[in-house]
């Protein structure tokens, strides 16, 4: 069985220490002991087992395999085929890389500075880039053909790119190079695209096992046939190795990214409730897990045997049925639990705290009236809108109104809570000064029903304003406001959650209490990790207690400066809370990006007090969990709340071998309280294959559940390493895995090609992309508020979101066809794809720009802003886009919406003129191209990751 990838070669068949635009201290191989998983011990790199696939001399088509220069011309092989015309490099004056310091290690100089161009070039124009083949060897409909662009210049002037290595040539010898086309390295919108035509618009039967299912960018329908949805679980391989062996040597992480509470389209059937009375769910003696389809049911249905740890148990009276004559229960196809992925138990009072029924949760809206949130307009903003968002609180299925309950807190340096029992004519205002010992002033009153309390509600939201209007204090408490909401919660023996409302760090003398330790000088050092490490004390104790009351904290910012999000996000990022960020606020400019986060927020699907066990079959289990959680032992991951846009990852890890027959069963059970106050259990299983071919491991991979999985652990081990470690185990890790493949499951070809696993051929895209972001760059000129956000953020995403995040959509606006209803195909993320004359719109799910080029059509500017050219700038305001009638005007708005709905939070539109200083902030979103605050581009990080998977071939 072999097959052939994505393929590729550059000219050089030996590498030579100093070629290829890195320097000779390159050449060794990285200590061995960064590969693998963070803190993993140190292993080689293995060869494979005796009798694991070696790949025959010809493809199984049975032709041989293709010839290295197949897709070019003479003139091109005979570029390769003088690897030694070139003079070794000239040693001139060593140059400093960009920022200052010596290039530190292979992969930071690297990704400071990519080699001279014209050695790039060099390597890369003679790359045989190939069909990628499908894993059987047959090429994919259509190779990425592979035009040539004209001649380049002879050698670039020395030192061009500072810190690529030592001195560079001063001027190459040998025929004039040609420049390669960027389409003929693998690209995501291509990949993207053929999935949507492959498998766009079509039902998704989750009835194999270890079908990989389509990709997250792919519009498709599920239909629930035994296997949890992709909208609840994915998995980076659907195949697992059989051995632990074999895992350690592909280094491909086996995780799952569990999206429990993930909405549902509409034409998509909700979950089932099982109700099995007193009785409770069945579940088996040995394991726990919980009734499901992988259960063989035996001896006429009087026993079954369980799917997870094979233990037989006795079938209870009251569910028994008879089998038919294929040994299946008559009551399949009746019963959700036998026949389903995914379905909910209603829980028996042994599953509630105490014994006893919940209470329905109760929302909390704690709002900062310090002078810079009553002087920007804020205070007035959020009490106008809770008159109306307050009739939208989330219901049960059927239910006329909210069970939910609300309660009102403002605050300085002092809390002020608000008596608004419907039977008064006026809130109460009481005070709490003693912000150290904190308490609640009143239990009666507090938390209401918004409904039977409407009137006096609206009556205080009127006074708040004014109330505060003159006020002068600009100092904060925070930890005690978490506090006095935990306190109402525990009065209340109900879970809920804080919507808080911040503008700045929290100074004023409290416990909690927070200085400036902002310190741009540990950027870079060993000591940077520590600006992501949240201060300790009060917040840790805070979160230990939030959790066990099911208390979940949402925090919206609105800072002006450093406010040390990584202690602020501490605890909202262990309760399965949300974080906003609202910088430099003003109310006409961010006013509707915050009021659709908050209607979002207060509006979506929740459980709250929640429980998540995951249960596997023998042979594997879940080592490591990644998410908005808790965990107080190494099993239970504990949610003070869950909604439909948090996930969390899993990773597995063998402690056996794994059956190729039975394959790889997972339960993921969720215990949690209904906005309505009901206990469930929501489950999800999922079968997955096992094969001791690696081959098989490759074919079932899914390229965005892998960076998933990578992004999150990276942003947990930069708190305990230092960055630039974190990032060559992130290389290493990507070379390894792609390195494995082309050992052990492409055909034999030069060891010059670059043969990538179809399944994978873009994850180097997305992996270069994660070097890139903020929190990995390590630059001083990002806020590290910024860096500490975005880390927050993405530890609590699923699969869709890290995609879009990591290659943002670039939609070309200027050649859309206004009649029609699809959102024109988006393009590769690259400064080379934009046209002066052209219009973009570029999103990534936090942000939103639209930008316009330098000759664009002045009918289509009059369109669009109702002015007759860019240069009337006073008239642009850069971030709203006039609603006007006619087509272009409407066409765009209508995909700027529909854009906005799939996305978990509010964008702000930026708009952005080509070669304006803002446009900076557009162009560092381009991930296909050289970072701008340090980051190889695309194409360079290619090569060296192709050099390190020769390296380690050798």
């Amino acid at each position: 069985m072999s097959q052939q990838g994505y393929v590729a070669t550059p000219p050089y068949s030996q590498a030579q220490a100093g070629m290829g635009g890195y320097s000779a201290g390159f050449g060794n191989p990285p200590p061995q002991s960064h590969y693998g998983a963070y803190g993993s011990p140190p292993q080689g790199y293995s060869a494979p087992p005796t009798g694991v696939l070696k790949p025959p001399a010809s493809s199984s088509s049975g032709m041989p395999p293709p010839p290295v220069s197949s897709q070019y011309g003479a003139n091109i092989q005979q570029n390769g085929a003088h690897p030694h015309s070139f003079p070794p490099p000239v040693a001139s004056a060593p140059s400093m890389s960009p920022y200052g310091q010596p290039p530190q290690s292979a992969f930071h100089s690297m990704a400071q500075a990519p080699p001279p161009t014209q050695q790039l070039t060099n390597q890369m124009s003679a790359m045989n880039i190939g069909g990628y083949g499908t894993l059987d060897g047959s090429p994919m409909s259509g190779p990425y053909g592979a035009q040539m662009a004209g001649p380049q210049m002879a050698g670039p002037q020395s030192g061009a790119f500072p810190g690529g290595f030592p001195g560079g040539p001063a001027q190459m010898a040998g025929p004039p190079q040609k420049k390669l086309d960027p389409d003929s390295i693998p690209g995501t919108t291509q990949v993207i695209e053929d999935d949507q035509a492959k498998r766009g618009g079509q039902v998704y039967v989750t009835n194999i096992r270890g079908q990989v299912p389509p990709l997250v960018t792919t519009d498709f329908t599920v239909q629930d046939q035994g296997n949890a949805s992709p909208r609840f679980m994915r998995c980076t391989t659907y195949s697992f190795p059989s051995t632990a062996d074999l895992a350690k040597q592909c280094k491909v992480p086996l995780a799952a990214i569990i999206k429990p509470f993930a909405n549902v389209p509409k034409n998509e059937t909700p979950l089932y409730i099982v109700n099995h009375g007193e009785a409770g769910p069945i579940r088996c003696n040995r394991c726990k897990a919980y009734m499901c389809p992988y259960m063989q049911f035996m001896e006429g249905g009087r026993r079954y045997q369980c799917g997870f740890c094979s233990c037989i148990n006795e079938v209870p009276v009251q569910y028994f049925q008879h089998l038919d004559h294929m040994g299946r229960r008559m009551d399949l196809y009746e019963r959700p639990e036998l026949s389903l992925g995914s379905y909910e138990f209603i829980a028996t009072l042994d599953y509630c705290k105490n014994n006893k029924p919940p209470n329905p949760p109760a929302y909390i809206f704690m709002i900062d009236v310090s002078y810079n949130n009553i002087k920007s307009g804020l205070v007035k903003l959020i009490c106008e809108e809770l008159k109306t968002l307050l009739d939208r609180l989330p219901k049960e299925e059927g239910a006329e109104t909210s069970a939910i309950k609300v309660g009102f807190v403002t605050y300085n340096k002092i809390l002020h809570f608000y008596n608004v029992k419907s039977a008064l004519a006026q809130p109460q205002m009481m005070v709490v000064s003693d912000v150290a010992e904190m308490f609640v002033p009143l239990l009666d009153g507090f938390l209401v029903n918004f409904q039977e309390s409407r009137a006096v509600i609206n009556n205080l939201l009127d006074q708040i304003p004014d109330m505060f209007a003159e006020t002068n204090e600009s100092e904060t408490v925070f930890a005690p406001v978490i506090q006095a909401g935990l306190e109402a919660l525990k009065a209340a023996e109900c879970s809920g959650k804080l919507f808080i409302f911040q503008s700045s760090i929290p100074t004023a003398e409290a416990p909690g209490k927070l200085k400036n330790r902002d310190d741009k000088k540990l950027v870079g050092t060993e000591k940077e990790k520590t600006l992501f490490q949240p201060q300790r004390g009060v917040y840790e104790q805070l979160t230990k207690d939030c959790v066990a009351q099911g208390c979940c904290v949402d925090l919206f910012l609105f800072p002006n400066q450093y406010v040390d999000i990584a202690t602020m996000g501490d605890v909202p990022s262990h309760t399965g809370g949300s974080i906003y960020k609202y910088s430099n606020f003003q109310v006409e400019m961010n006013g509707q990006q915050f009021l659709s986060d908050l209607r979002r927020d207060v509006e979506k699907s929740i459980g709250f007090d929640a429980i998540m066990r995951v249960r596997t079959g023998t042979g594997f289990r879940a080592t490591d969990f990644f998410g908005a959680i808790y965990m107080n032992n190494t099993t239970d991951v504990e949610m003070a709340a869950v909604d439909c846009d948090k996930a969390v990852t899993v990773e597995f890890k063998h402690d056996d071998t794994l059956s190729e027959e039975t394959g790889a069963v997972m339960q993921c059970a969720l215990l949690y309280t209904t906005i309505g106050g009901q206990r469930r259990l929501r489950i999800h299983n999922l079968s997955l294959n096992c094969s001791s071919q690696l081959s098989e491991l490759y074919k079932s991979c899914e390229t965005d559940a892998l960076i998933n999985f990578f992004a999150k652990s990276a942003y947990r081990a930069m708190l305990n390493q230092p960055l630039k470690t974190v990032r060559e185990i992130l290389v290493n890790q990507t070379a390894h895995m792609l390195a494995c493949y082309r050992k052990n499951c492409a055909s034999p070809s030069a060891a010059s090609q670059l043969i990538l696993p179809d399944a994978m051929k873009v994850f180097p895209v997305y992996m270069n992309s994660l070097l890139k972001t903020p929190t990995l760059v390590g630059s001083t000129e990002l806020s590290t508020d910024d860096r500490a956000f975005h880390r927050l953020l993405v530890n609590a995403m699923g699969v869709e979101e890290t995609q879009v995040l990591l290659y943002p959509r670039l939609i070309p606006l200027h050649t859309m066809d206004v009649s029609s209803e699809a959102i024109p195909a988006p393009v590769r993320c690259s400064e080379e794809r934009l046209s002066e004359s052209g219009i973009f719109l570029l999103e990534n799910g936090l942000s939103m720009f639209l930008w316009l080029g330098q000759a664009c059509p002045p009918d289509l500017i009059q369109n669009l802003f109702n002015v007759p050219s860019l240069g009337i700038t006073n008239v642009f305001q850069p971030t709203s886009l006039p609603v006007l009638d006619n087509a272009h005007s409407r066409k765009i708005h209508s995909i700027i919406s529909s854009i906005s709905q799939q996305r978990a939070t509010s964008m702000k539109l930026l708009i952005v003129k080509q070669k304006d200083r803002s446009e900076m902030l557009f162009r560092q979103h381009l991930v296909e191209d050289k970072g701008l605050h340090g980051g190889a581009s695309y194409m360079d990080f290619l090569c060296y990751v192709h050099r390190e998977i020769r390296q380690l071939l050798t």
